[in-house]
């Protein structure tokens, strides 16, 4: 955190994006894919991308996964 921020009281976002991946996950929205995590693997609709996270709809579930967590993607 940097002393600006700490001396007006607020948090700092500070994340890394991936503009390449961010740029190919956009195309998925709406379309099932199998998103492989440092985890496990999930299969579903891509309900939604932000450049720190997905959304993904598994049955009557959402998750949401941070990008740094994600190994691959592939479309379904």
């Amino acid at each position: 955190m940097n002393y600006t921020n700490q001396m007006h009281g607020g948090p700092e976002l500070v994340t890394h994006v991936e503009p390449y991946v961010y740029q190919t996950l956009q195309t998925l929205i709406g379309k099932n894919a199998v998103v492989q995590t440092v985890r496990d693997s999930l299969r579903g609709r891509v309900m939604d991308v932000k450049p720190d996270h997905i959304v993904v709809k598994v049955g009557d579930s959402t998750f949401f996964i941070r990008c740094q967590q994600i190994v691959s993607v592939m479309p379904d």
